[in-house]
C-alpha cells in the first residue's frame, strides 16, 4: 500500500514531463491538439486532485474528472473513495450524455478507444513515434500557453518503473552519503571539505577571478548572488575559502544548526533589516539572495533593491545547480530536509561564475537609484546563466505553490493572534 501511494503521488510529475516540457514527439504532437480547442475537458483515471491543479493553470483545462480519493477531514488517506476507480467511457457517457464532442484525444489502449470513439473526430497518441524523432521532441519555451516557472515535490526525474525502483535501491546509500557530505562540510576545513566533497561525487565548477584583496577597507563586501538551494551561502564561501555571513528571511533550526558559516534572519521590516545587513558589512563580508527565494528553472525573481543602499562594494555571483534525482528545495514540505534531499544525488553539480566587482558609477555611491542597481545586476546575472529576468517575487512563488506568503510566524505572535 505504501508503494502504491508514493506511485500515485509520482503521476503527477508525469503529466508536467510528458505535457508541460514535452519531452516526447508524442506529447507535442498532442499538446498541439488540445491548443487547438476551445473549452477542453479531462478525463483521467489518476486521482483528480493531483493534476487538476497544474492542468487548469498550465493547459487552461476548463473541467478536470478523475478518480477521488479518501479524505479524513483536510487530509487525503491515500484510499480510493466509495467510487472506486474512475472509468473513462462511464464518465463521458454521465458528462456529454448524447452531445458529441468536436475532437477526442486518447492513448492507443482500448479503454481511450472506446473512450473517444463517439467523439467526431478522434485522435491517438502513439509513443512510438517518439523514438523516430527524438531531435524535433523538445518544445521552445516561447510555445508554452504559461511559462512554467514555479513548481514543487522533490523528484526531478521521470518516474518509469525503472526508474523508481532504482530510486528506492538508492535511498539508503545515498542518506549515508548525504550525512557524509554535511558532515564533510560541517567540520572538515574548506581545502580539506572541497576535496572530500568532489571524491564524494560533488561536481563544484567555479568560474571567474578570485575577488582582489581590497587592503584596510572600512567594510566587507556583499556577495549578491543568485538562489537556487539553501547551501549557495555555504558552497560560496568553501570556494572562496573564507568565512562568510548570510542573511536569510527564513531558516529552519535544523539548518541553523548545521551551517558551517553564520546565519542571521531577516525580519521583513526594510529598516531593521538595513540596520542588520549595515552591522554586519561593518564586521565582514556578507552574502545575500535578493530573490528572497529559490527558483527551479531558468528564471530569475524580482530582487529586493534593499542590498543596493548598503554597500558600494558589490560583487555578483551566478549560481547554478543541476539535479538528477532529487531537488533540493520545496514550498510546501519540510525546508529542514532541503539540504539532506540536494546532497541525496549520485552526482550533483554546483556551478559558482563570479562575476567583476561592480564599478562604483554603476552603485547608488555613483548616483544609481537602488532599483536601477538591483535590475542592472539581475539582468547582468541572468546573462551569465542564460536565464531570463521575471517580475514574480516570493509572494507569488509561496501562493501558486503553497496557498500561502511562505511567512512562518513566530510561535509567541501566534499565541497572541
Amino acid at each position: 500500500m505504501v508503494l502504491y501511494m508514493v506511485i500515485l503521488k509520482l503521476v503527477d510529475w508525469v503529466l508536467y514531463q510528458l505535457l508541460a516540457n514535452s519531452c516526447y514527439s508524442a506529447a507535442r504532437k498532442a499538446y498541439e491538439v488540445l491548443a487547438s480547442t476551445g473549452s477542453r475537458v479531462v478525463i483521467t483515471s489518476v486521482p483528480r486532485v493531483m493534476v487538476e491543479g497544474f492542468l487548469t493553470e498550465y493547459l487552461r483545462v476548463n473541467k478536470v474528472m478523475g478518480t477521488e480519493l479518501q479524505t479524513v477531514g483536510n487530509y487525503f488517506t491515500g484510499l480510493l473513495s466509495n467510487s472506486g476507480l474512475l472509468v473513462k467511457h462511464r464518465a463521458f457517457k454521465d458528462f456529454f450524455g448524447d452531445k458529441k464532442p468536436e475532437i477526442g484525444l486518447g492513448s492507443s489502449s482500448p479503454h481511450d478507444q472506446l473512450f473517444i470513439s463517439p467523439c467526431k473526430e478522434g485522435y491517438l497518441v502513439n509513443k512510438e513515434d517518439s523514438k523516430n524523432s527524438e531531435s524535433s521532441s523538445i518544445m521552445p519555451r516561447e510555445k508554452y500557453p504559461k511559462p512554467l516557472v514555479f513548481h514543487d515535490g522533490r523528484l526531478a526525474f521521470l518516474p518509469s518503473p525503472l526508474a523508481t525502483l532504482s530510486m528506492f535501491m538508492w535511498l539508503p546509500l545515498g542518506f549515508i552519503l548525504a550525512i557524509f557530505r554535511l558532515f564533510v562540510g560541517i567540520v572538515l576545513p574548506y581545502k580539506l571539505a572541497l576535496f572530500l566533497g568532489t571524491w564524494s561525487g560533488v561536481d563544484i565548477r567555479v568560474k571567474g577571478c578570485r575577488p582582489p584583496s581590497l587592503g584596510q577597507k572600512r567594510k566587507g563586501v556583499l556577495y549578491v548572488c543568485t538562489h537556487r538551494t539553501l547551501l549557495d551561502p555555504v558552497f560560496l564561501s568553501t570556494c572562496l575559502g573564507k568565512p562568510l555571513t548570510a542573511v536569510t528571511y527564513s531558516l529552519s533550526k535544523m539548518s541553523e544548526l548545521i551551517a558551517p558559516i553564520k546565519t542571521v534572519r531577516l525580519t521583513r521590516e526594510r529598516k531593521q533589516d538595513g540596520e542588520t545587513m549595515q552591522r554586519l558589512l561593518s564586521d565582514g563580508d556578507l552574502v545575500v539572495c535578493p530573490e528572497g527565494t529559490t527558483c527551479r528553472e531558468p528564471y530569475l525573481l524580482r530582487f529586493s533593491s534593499l542590498f543596493a543602499e548598503l554597500a558600494d562594494e558589490i560583487i555578483p555571483v551566478a549560481i547554478n545547480t543541476h539535479v538528477t534525482m532529487f531537488y533540493g528545495t520545496t514550498a510546501s514540505g519540510l525546508k529542514c530536509l532541503d539540504p539532506i534531499f540536494f546532497l541525496m544525488n549520485p552526482k550533483p553539480c554546483y556551478q559558482i561564475h563570479i562575476l567583476e566587482k561592480l564599478p562604483r558609477v554603476l552603485t547608488c555611491a555613483g548616483g544609481r537609484s537602488s532599483c536601477e542597481v538591483a535590475n542592472y545586476i539581475q539582468r547582468q546575472l541572468a546573462n551569465a546563466l542564460g536565464f531570463q529576468c521575471t517580475n514574480l517575487t516570493r509572494k507569488d512563488k509561496y501562493l501558486m505553490l503553497a496557498g500561502n506568503e511562505g511567512i512562518v510566524r513566530d510561535k509567541r505572535e501566534r499565541v497572541k493572534r
